[in-house]
């Protein structure tokens, strides 16, 4: 089965090519289908290729495949292959069973939405990018899966482009993003330049022999840039501004981004080129520093947010951080185990929420919720069995085993400031994740729930509750070996301790919410609105402030040096020139009125100019030059001025005036004005 490898991406590209030609024609039902199954037949054929792979695993731990030859040049040769090993099919089979979920709920979600067919081809190509990225045997077929990603990520945040903020908010990330992007493009040519390759096996085993000297060094700030692009794609501080504006696009594509596709390809990456970070300690440092710094900036912040929406968004950011905390110390295993059963409780997260939404008419804001658990029940159980694994509750959840493993990596790895920081950042999910249960199910009812769930929604929601449940339960698959920690590193530490606080904090947490956001609430509602607390809650509701601070040093000063260049000399000759073109075109544009009458007087004058030239200054006709060479090549003086003036018929029907020669007795020619003689 491992030779039909290249299915899996194929398949997502063959349904969106299907869907871009057949176009608006093509009913919804059948859109539905041919974009859901597409991805469906991908997730298959990843499930019968995993398990060759695990029955029969090939040597090397890996199977390779070429497709063909892309570029060549020289020395450098970058083929479009394949690799698969345990990290791309884990991957792989998140990837295309998530996406699945995904759409099979749009079906019903996007129904009647005029972009249907769109949405699909869109949705259909982001799975096939993802899986591009995820299965690429070299970086520069790597990119191509990255810049994809990007690409569509584009296309669905803006997809309703209609309304200016989602063109706004497409615009800021495919921005933000390229900052990142453009760095790890950075890091891809030094690995070029420096190890003579872009195949990343053969990269990584030559950086591992390359611990000193200058490939160490190049090794070193390949990683420095490598991170920078995993940042700006997994939304983690300083690049992190655009993932909350993201949620101006339709509910399944924030759930496809944070669960399945854009936000994990930063992981990925890093996890894929582990190799390189261990040439760098103060890297690994730095993701660590970097991911837990976001998990508490991107959870005080969901912590005041309204918008129900943009909390989750905020909580996918944390999320994220704690897996690059896991990937800073070194536990490559703890971090993908926790992307896992990050994608099924987020995925079910938004996808709830996205039920809740809809039988509120569109309603985000969960300040205007409440009271919705018995009018809704399948959107309240599944919302609160995906907030309870998000705030990892002990034995439970798969998030708890996940995060526990991830704590416990971070004590071992980073020290305990990190660790410390991990645990402050499980009690605040569990806080703001149980905010929202209570906001939005328990209390004063508010909105009027008006429509019901159908099974196109219920079934994900279904079998997504029962992954945020149970699928931690499989631990961390002993395949996953080709991405495992140092043996000894968690050995280096009691973590007796810190397993206790890694199951109780989270409990805390959901208890304080209780008391906070349910017993009083009122108390609380009141607080934004006294001094310096309100200035706290804004300040934490914009995000830290990173959008204003960016805006400062980046945005206005680039519009004043484009303001001040505007008008400089370099432009001067180009203006002018444009300036010319512009008056000549008004000039021109004047004889093009399109009004019938003064045409037909233009043609009159017309004429009547260039009969003009067929007489000397005596008003005979000429015997010598171009007039009396034609006159005689044409047969006598009647035949001279215009050959056209044989279609005598065409232009009484068009001008009523019109002017006509006969040759007098003589032989001069005399002009007759509709039909009188002059």
């Amino acid at each position: 089965m491992k030779e039909f490898l290249w299915l899996i991406p194929a398949l997502p590209f063959a349904g969106f090519l299907a869907l871009l030609l057949a176009g608006r024609s093509m009913p919804e039902r059948l859109s539905a289908l041919v974009g859901t199954g597409a991805v469906g037949l991908s997730a298959i054929a990843v499930l019968l290729i995993g398990i060759d792979f695990i029955g029969s695993p090939p040597p090397g731990g890996f199977h390779a495949q070429g497709l063909w030859s892309w570029v060549e040049l020289g020395w450098f040769r970058a083929d479009a292959a394949l690799r698969l090993d345990a990290l791309s099919l884990t991957m792989a089979a998140v990837v295309t069973f998530t996406a699945f979920l995904i759409l099979v709920y749009s079906a019903e979600f996007m129904a009647g939405d005029e972009g249907y067919s769109r949405f699909f081809a869109y949705m259909d190509l982001f799975v096939a990018f993802m899986l591009v990225l995820v299965l690429a045997d070299n970086f520069l077929f790597l990119y191509l899966g990255w810049e994809g990603v990007g690409l569509c990520s584009f296309l669905l945040i803006g997809f309703r482009y209609k309304e200016s903020h989602t063109g706004y908010a497409a615009r800021k990330a495919f921005i933000m993003t390229r900052a990142g992007d453009t760095a790890f493009l950075i890091g891809i040519i030094l690995l070029a330049a420096s190890f003579g390759t872009l195949d990343i096996q053969t990269v990584m085993e030559v950086g591992e022999g390359a611990a000193s000297g200058q490939q160490g060094a190049i090794a070193a700030l390949a990683a420095l840039s490598i991170l920078a692009g995993a940042l700006g794609k997994s939304a983690q501080a300083p690049l992190q501004t655009w993932l909350p504006d993201a949620m101006a696009g339709p509910t399944p594509v924030s759930a496809l981004i944070h669960a399945a596709t854009m936000v994990a390809a930063g992981v990925y990456l890093i996890a894929r080129t582990h190799a390189l970070f261990e040439l760098a300690p103060a890297v690994m440092a730095l993701i660590a520093a970097l991911g837990a710094a976001t998990l508490l900036i991107s959870g005080l912040s969901a912590l005041v947010q309204s918008d129900i929406k943009r909390a989750l968004a905020y909580s996918t950011m944390g999320q994220v951080g704690f897996m690059f905390l896991a990937l800073g110390a070194g536990y490559w295993q703890a971090a993908i185990f926790h992307f896992m059963t990050h994608a099924f409780f987020k995925a079910l997260l938004f996808l709830s929420a996205g039920a809740v939404i809809t039988a509120l008419g569109g309603e985000h804001d969960m300040k205007r919720m409440g009271g919705l658990r018995k009018r809704l029940p399948l959107a309240f159980w599944s919302f609160l069995i995906g907030a309870a694994s998000l705030s990892a509750l002990p034995l439970v959840t798969a998030g708890y085993y996940s995060k526990d493993l991830i704590l416990k990596g971070a004590l071992a790895g980073s020290g305990a400031f990190l660790w410390g920081a991990g645990i402050t950042g499980a009690f605040v999910t569990a806080l703001y994740a149980f905010r929202m249960v209570f906001l939005v199910f328990f209390g004063k009812a508010g909105a009027d729930a008006a429509r019901r769930t159908g099974m196109g929604i219920a079934a994900p929601l279904v079998l997504l509750s029962a992954l945020a449940l149970f699928s931690g339960f499989i631990g961390v698959p002993s395949f996953l070996g080709a991405v495992a920690p140092p043996p000894d590193t968690a050995a280096q530490v009691d973590t007796t301790l810190a397993g206790v606080l890694s199951a109780l904090v989270p409990v805390l947490g959901a208890a304080a919410a209780y008391v906070v956001f349910f017993k009083r609430r009122a108390w609380v509602e009141g607080l934004p609105e006294k001094g310096f607390v309100a200035g706290l809650h804004a300040f934490l509701r914009s995000g830290w402030g990173f959008d204003r601070l960016y805006e400062r040093l980046f945005v206005r000063p680039y519009l004043l040096a484009a303001r001040a260049g505007r008008e400089d000399f370099m432009d001067a000759p180009y203006a002018g020139a444009a300036k010319a073109a512009e008056l000549l075109s008004r000039l021109l544009a004047k004889t093009q009125s399109g009004q019938v009458r003064r045409m037909r007087w233009m043609t009159i004058g017309a004429l009547l100019a260039l009969r003009a030239r067929s007489y000397d200054a005596h008003g005979r006709s000429p015997s010598s030059g171009v007039a009396a060479w034609a006159s005689a090549r044409l047969g006598g003086p009647s035949r001279v001025v215009l050959p056209f003036w044989r279609s005598r018929s065409i232009l009484r029907s068009s001008f009523p005036f019109w002017t006509e020669e006969i040759a007098a007795a003589d032989g001069s020619l005399k002009p007759i004005l509709n039909g009188c003689p002059a």
